[in-house]
């Protein structure tokens, strides 16, 4: 199993720090506990509230949130926090206890079409996965037992899953108007009933890492390692990740940066879910991405590849 890391995100108000986590806490539910007794079923709730500036905890997704009274200012104790989030999480011991496991939670599942009308976009009012994962077939998919089902509808010929949606590629023997309904009902169905989505041998491709690399590592959802990249490199990842990737997301797809070449200024980048084989992707990555570049980056880029198009 990796190792359960957390980073320190501020939010909006002052007095409430995030400690995100690079695996989830709580799947499918949200916690909010105003005191110690309220937090009779959380072991590490519980013992946040021996901190005595702890106002409010709350666990959701892969974060837990701190509220704190005003008799400490963020800075002076949350690296302290972290590392007592962090040491507890690694230790094995159980977030909640005395849970219903059979406990049924409502999931809403809609689908909406992309720009690639081979692809559907799944979009969930839940958070699936940390980062994205791709499979090509149903023997890549072992790791996923959700993405093996979807792989069991003949049609089906791509799963692709990120934060809060599935993009699914399939096959011209079936059209979407016959199929998308069941293909609904089968993602709202699986959720609900809290069954596994990916397990941690699953691999996600991260920024800076080709494929071939991540088809031999472990699955390391969080945050990316950039520390082995050149500086031109790092603003191109952080290009991408800011300007980009949110836009490709929306129609259904990710995109990755992959590497880059200082002397003929070339990027590749690799593209994924609904954006991997969409007619308009190249008309995109060349009147999109790669002018974006070019006029970000000055004269460092002078064109971008897709190498999985």
């Amino acid at each position: 199993m990796n190792k359960i890391e957390i980073q320190i995100k501020p939010t909006n108000r002052p007095a409430i720090v995030k400690f995100e986590a690079n695996k989830f806490i709580s799947r499918d539910k949200n916690y909010e506990f105003r005191n110690v007794d309220e937090a009779a079923n959380s072991p590490l709730a519980k013992q946040l509230f021996y901190l005595p500036f702890t106002k409010t905890v709350y666990i959701s997704g892969n974060f837990i949130a701190i509220e704190r009274y005003d008799i400490v200012q963020w800075p002076d104790v949350q690296e302290e926090v972290a590392e007592q989030i962090e040491n507890y999480l690694n230790s094995g011991e159980p977030v909640f206890i005395n849970q219903d496991s059979n406990e049924k939670v409502p999931v809403t599942v809609y689908a909406e079409s992309t720009p690639n009308p081979a692809a559907m976009k799944f979009v969930v009012n839940k958070k699936l996965v940390l980062a994205p994962y791709e499979f090509k077939n149903i023997e890549e998919a072992k790791p996923s037992p959700l993405a093996t089902g979807l792989f069991h509808f003949p049609f089906v010929k791509e799963v692709f899953i990120d934060e809060n949606y599935v993009s699914v590629l399939k096959y011209d023997i079936a059209e979407w108007n016959d199929v998308a309904m069941e293909l609904r009902e089968f993602l709202r169905s699986y959720l609900e009933e809290g069954k596994t989505i990916v397990s941690d041998e699953a691999v996600s491709v991260q920024p800076g890492q080709s494929a071939d690399t991540a088809a031999s590592a472990a699955a390391s959802p969080a945050r990316p390692d950039l520390s082995g990249l050149d500086d031109t490199s790092q603003q191109i990842v952080a290009i991408l990740e800011e300007y980009v990737k949110p836009a490709v997301a929306s129609d259904g797809g990710n995109i990755m940066f992959d590497s880059y070449d200082e002397a003929s200024g070339t990027v590749k980048v690799i593209l994924q879910g609904a954006c991997s084989g969409c007619p308009s992707s190249t008309f995109t990555l060349k009147n999109g991405i790669e002018t974006m570049l070019k006029n970000m980056l000055n004269e460092k880029v002078n064109e971008v590849i897709a190498i999985n198009g």
